[in-house]
């Protein structure tokens, strides 16, 4: 049987057939630093060769799934001192499609259950899966351009994908937030439920997942993400293209910088 103990900021565990992956960095909303980016990207790996496992339960530890990328690591890396390089600050944007790319090639279906916060990364995560359930009151955003950089990469893909087009430009250009009932509504999300009954309705269904003829719900889940790799040959290398620019760019520094001096940005266009 497949081991995860040495993984200490991703829980794997397993209830039946279904595998249950939950970050574990509650304490930071579970933003995903270094450490535990590259410890969910083992645990992704691991349990798509986990035999054991015929579907997937992606969760949060804590109050939040998971608020992105640790904001304040972009603070250190867009204000640090100038042997930080260009290429390693860059870096996280090749994490997130490696996120990406393995949630697609995971054989076993997989459910989201996200209460509190899925912003940014939090919400590529939520939304690659193949089925989410939310809390009544979460509130899910991609929030690239909060912080002044493109949103260039999951939710260019998702977002058009799973919501009217004129609604995915309005959340992608703002980052304004979306409740559990209204990503409902917008078609995001299966189901939306009081946070106290979020992660049993999550397990019902990666349960019912789980019964399934594994064949052949795996080669129908294969099938359908063709769909969303098609998209992604169309946006993903212009958008990251894009994102990698402000990455580098005086904004996103005044946007990091803000959010941890808690203030107001401002702007410039540079």
């Amino acid at each position: 049987m497949t081991n995860y103990d040495d993984l200490t900021l991703v829980n794997v565990t397993r209830e039946g057939h279904v595998g249950v992956v939950a970050l574990n960095r509650p304490d930071a909303r579970n933003a995903i630093n270094g450490e535990l980016g590259d410890q969910f990207h083992e645990a992704l790996r691991r349990v798509a060769n986990d035999d054991s496992m015929r579907s997937i339960l992606i969760r949060g530890e804590g109050k939040s799934f998971c608020v992105g990328g640790d904001v304040k690591m972009f603070n250190e890396q867009a204000s640090g001192p100038s042997d930080v390089s260009p290429t390693k600050r860059v870096t996280n944007l090749l994490h997130g499609t490696e996120v990406i790319d393995l949630l697609l090639a995971i054989p076993q279906p997989t459910v989201s259950a996200v209460q509190g916060h899925a912003m940014g990364l939090g919400s590529t995560i939520a939304m690659f899966c193949d089925v989410m359930v939310v809390a009544d009151d979460a509130k899910i955003a991609d929030t690239h351009v909060n912080v002044g950089l493109v949103a260039g990469d999951g939710g260019a893909v998702t977002f058009p994908l799973m919501m009217p087009f004129g609604a995915a430009k309005w959340y992608l250009m703002t980052g304004d937030r979306i409740s559990g009932e209204e990503a409902v509504r917008l078609g995001m999300a299966l189901r939306s439920v009081p946070e106290d009954q979020l992660l049993d309705t999550a397990m019902e269904l990666a349960g019912k997942l789980a019964s399934m003829p594994p064949l052949a719900a795996q080669g129908t889940k294969a099938t359908l993400n063709r769909i969303v790799r098609n998209r992604m040959d169309q946006v993903l290398e212009f958008g990251l293209l894009f994102e990698g620019a402000t990455f580098l760019s005086e904004d996103h520094k005044e946007a990091s910088s803000a959010f941890v001096e808690r203030r107001e940005p401002n702007f410039t266009g540079r």
